[in-house]
């Protein structure tokens, strides 16, 4: 867990493959108003995988959530509001239908959970495993399949994520927990019909050249969430990464407005 600052408690949940690390565009300016916990999700970064076999996709979500909600009950018990992407938007979603921990605002970058689709090229990838993919090819090579956003702070992610998907050894746990929510065919795990009981202020962030998930699944959330609103970005999965510019202000203005 990466901490910092003092005020209503922000939590920010990375995606496959990532760690509490590549939110630290956000971490500094975030503070300044809130106390952040950036979390490495369970088998990512440095945090451990959790434990037993995962043999359904409501175990993969368990073992990724509950050593999440665990911890959040010991260092935040009150009110949190929920960054997430892509995975982490999943566990954050899944944290507030719970509702054990008081998530009292909601943000979802490019989420899983939200519908059955996924793109069919993105399942064939993470099947492949993006760790053995990474060490197969190298940082060169692999720079050419995933180019950063060239700026130098994009520059910077890329060889950060690269360092964290090239781990030696693998990320064998959480990989075989992940494949459980994103089968090779047929819907992934999600939530859809269950998104009218988040009560709380939700707002969606979605790149418009999303190639993993549909920017269709965002506007049939906004349908569903009864108090939601949808940032359009121009950017592919990571607009939080690829636009920061775009997204912090955004982000900022919807974590300090008053509840109405």
């Amino acid at each position: 867990v990466l901490e910092g600052g003092q005020g209503p408690t922000v939590v920010l949940l990375h995606g496959r493959g990532g760690a509490a690390s590549t939110w630290f565009a956000y971490l500094t300016a975030l503070a300044r108003g809130h106390r952040v916990l950036a979390v490495d999700l369970p088998g990512f970064g440095m945090s451990s995988p959790g434990e037993g076999p995962v043999r359904s996709a409501e175990e993969g979500v368990r073992f990724f959530t509950d050593p999440v909600e665990a911890l959040l009950e010991r260092l935040a018990p009150g009110p949190v509001a929920v960054v997430g992407h892509s995975l982490g938007g999943l566990v954050g979603l899944e944290l507030s239908l719970r509702a054990r921990v008081p998530v009292e605002r909601l943000v979802l970058v490019d989420s899983m959970g939200l519908g059955p689709e996924l793109e069919r090229k993105a399942r064939v990838f993470f099947r492949a495993g993006p760790e053995r993919l990474a060490r197969s090819l190298g940082p060169w090579a692999w720079a050419r399949m995933m180019p950063p956003v060239p700026t130098p702070l994009g520059q910077r992610l890329g060889e950060l994520e690269y360092e964290l998907v090239s781990a030696p050894g693998g990320r064998d746990e959480a990989t075989r927990a992940f494949n459980r929510l994103v089968p090779l065919t047929g819907p992934v795990f999600h939530h859809r019909e269950r998104l009218a009981e988040v009560k709380v202020p939700v707002l969606l962030i979605w790149g418009e050249r999303e190639d993993v998930l549909p920017l269709s699944l965002a506007e049939e959330a906004l349908r569903r969430f009864p108090r939601a609103r949808l940032l359009r970005v121009d950017a592919a999965h990571s607009p939080h990464q690829e636009r920061p510019e775009r997204v912090l202000p955004e982000l900022k203005a919807f974590l300090e407005a008053e509840a109405p």
